[in-house]
């Protein structure tokens, strides 16, 4: 048990915050290597290609390193807390696994730090983590109940029912449970997601990911998810994608796969009736667009609530790589709201300006869009829904604030592990 955590321990632990900047990564990196040897089950929950890239201890370094400045503070913290607790929840962490984790943090600090790491720093940090912990349990067990009440706790069983080539590297699964039961699924908030989880049988345990709903639910409930899976390459980290490549060369319809409940703190709420016609501005790279595709369909379909001015601004490689490009302007065609713009980066012979793309070879510049017609600069309730590659959406955030945005109104969705730097 933890000492209850006094001032004395929250100066130490504020006054060791540039010592984890210095060795945070050293720290976490450890932590991992003894913590998936000494306890193997929990690769089963850690991404095993986040920690070979060094994403995953870069991004715990960040956390850790966030709470120890930020820790007489903590509402400064809530959105990270909030984002960290939905993608626990989504992988099924228990609150018993926090001791464990607890264990070999401080025992990874003492191993780096060496005499460094003073019995009054260790049992400061004992005590920080303890308070973080139950910070966590607490909101996750909230997490847990109404998914509960949904009566799905737990991973679930689905089986693939269509499989469908979206672009030429984007392919969308419909999955369907395997229970038969007719209780329509919970209705997802639309940019939410759904972990799925199957058998990594070279890795010898099993490999969760993270994938958006690309398709909003309907009036009547969902039957189905849909999600919408690139074949990650290995273009940018260097290391093909183990569970992308797994999905696009050996599942098929047929195959089961299991997920867990819906969660997310990405998304737009449609029942808020306090939205009507406040614009909403989805923009997107890459397959960036599958959340806010899932929005999309939200804003226009029969289950809208409210109308809202919307704008689609997407940006592709190329027309080959595009998703929803015809269901997108099949939208567009049926609903006056909906504005849309796509930048082409490699316009092709047989692309058609004003068909496939409005801007060519080029990338995204909002500084070419309308600023009130397709931005809504203008307007102050304006809603900016941002995702695709970090650097993407930074340059998207920084254009936005230049163009008068508060940032407050502006979302971010990155599709890895950590979050995108407050800047």
């Amino acid at each position: 048990m933890a000492a209850p955590l006094t001032q004395a321990h929250i100066d130490i632990v504020k006054a060791t915050a540039p010592v984890l900047k210095e060795h945070g990564v050293a720290i976490t990196s450890v932590f991992y290597d003894n913590m998936l040897r000494e306890v193997p089950d929990l690769n089963n929950i850690f991404s095993a290609t986040s920690k070979v890239t060094g994403r995953q201890p870069r991004a715990l370094a960040a956390a850790v390193l966030g709470y120890a400045t930020y820790i007489d503070d903590l509402p400064k913290l809530a959105h990270a807390v909030e984002r960290i607790a939905h993608k626990h929840v989504s992988l099924q962490v228990t609150a018993a696994q926090y001791d464990i984790v607890g264990k070999y943090l401080i025992q990874a600090i003492g191993q780096v730090l060496g005499e460094a790491a003073t019995p009054e720093i260790v049992e400061a940090w004992i005590a920080a983590y303890g308070v973080l912990a139950k910070v966590f349990i607490s909101r996750e067990a909230e997490m847990y109940k109404a998914n509960a009440a949904e009566n799905w706790v737990g991973w679930r069983k689905f089986r693939i029912v269509k499989k469908v080539p979206e672009s030429s590297s984007i392919t969308s699964f419909y999955l369907a449970p395997t229970d038969g039961s007719a209780t329509p699924l919970p209705k997802f908030l639309p940019g939410q997601y759904v972990s799925l989880q199957i058998p990594v049988p070279q890795l010898g345990y099993l490999q969760s990911r993270q994938y958006s709903l690309s398709e909003g639910p309907t009036a009547k409930g969902c039957d189905h998810y849909r999600i919408s899976v690139k074949r990650e390459d290995g273009e940018v980290t260097h290391i093909p994608g183990i569970i992308s490549n797994m999905l696009h060369d050996k599942y098929n319809v047929g195959d089961e796969v299991e997920l867990s409940h819906p969660q997310g703190e990405f998304f737009l709420d449609p029942n808020d009736t306090s939205k009507e016609g406040v614009p909403a501005v989805l923009i997107s790279a890459g397959v960036g667009a599958t959340p806010l595709k899932a929005i999309l369909d939200t804003l226009t379909g029969e289950q809208a609530v409210v109308k809202r001015p919307v704008s689609w601004i997407h940006a592709a490689r190329s027309r080959a790589r595009m998703p929803f490009a015809d269901a997108v302007r099949q939208i567009c065609r049926e609903n006056s709201n909906v504005l849309s713009t796509v930048f082409l980066r490699n316009v092709g012979v047989e692309d058609q300006a004003g068909v496939d793309y409005d801007f060519g070879s080029m990338r995204l510049d909002l500084a070419r869009l309308d600023k009130d017609r397709a931005l809504f600069v203008s307007d102050p309730r304006a809603e900016y829904y941002v995702c695709g590659p970090e650097p993407f959406m930074l340059d998207v955030r920084r254009a936005l604030v230049s163009l008068g945005v508060d940032r407050a109104r502006i979302f971010l969705e990155l599709f890895s592990t950590g979050d995108v730097p407050d800047e």
